[in-house]
């Protein structure tokens, strides 16, 4: 017959150890919250610099990316949806270049509408990512066709790469982190 004997100070330590370490615990869930703040701000910041168009970015519409940290459950996401909020004005002006044997420009004035969203701050500009990214179908005005924007599909990609780094980088973080937990708590 086996004989065992515990030590009932050391199990009940060893408890509260592991209760600290758990996710349900509201300190280590506002350590993995920051932590993955922290990791989904880097994938943003690799995705906002992948970016790229044809004429730059002079109104920084790239700055529209965003990021959302849930409060429910562990996790985020990167996304380029409309912001809550506005972000304030934007001084930029295109330049007015006139051709060779132009007289004066374009003679009509700017619409509200135009004029309202030329002046969008960067971050409030994710309409124009998502245009770039879905497409427009065919636009007309009362001044004839003005085209469409064909769908270029660069978001997924990029976002996807992103968070995938972001993925494995964080879970060492978070494995480094839930180790120093255990050390301080066992101390």
């Amino acid at each position: 017959m086996f004989e065992f004997e515990a030590n009932e100070a050391v199990i009940v330590e060893s408890k509260k150890v592991l209760e600290t370490a758990l996710s349900t615990n509201p300190k280590t869930q506002a350590v993995l919250r920051k932590l993955i703040r922290q990791y989904v701000l880097q994938a943003r910041k690799q995705v906002v610099n992948s970016i790229h168009f044809k004429n730059g970015d002079p109104r920084g519409a790239a700055r529209a990316v965003r990021t959302a940290v849930y409060k429910k459950v562990l996790g985020a996401n990167i996304n380029i949806f409309d912001s809550r909020k506005a972000h304030g004005a934007n001084n930029y002006e295109p330049q007015r270049k006139l051709r060779q044997g132009q007289r004066g420009g374009n003679r009509l004035q700017r619409s509200a509408k135009t004029d309202r969203m030329m002046h969008y701050a960067p971050q409030d500009r994710g309409m124009i990512l998502r245009w770039q990214n879905e497409g427009t179908g065919e636009r007309t005005t009362r001044y004839g066709s003005r085209g469409a924007i064909a769908a270029r599909n660069f978001f997924r990609p990029l976002g996807d790469r992103a968070m995938g780094l972001m993925r494995d980088n964080l879970a060492t973080a978070i494995e480094e982190e839930m180790q120093a937990l255990l050390n301080e708590n066992l101390k």
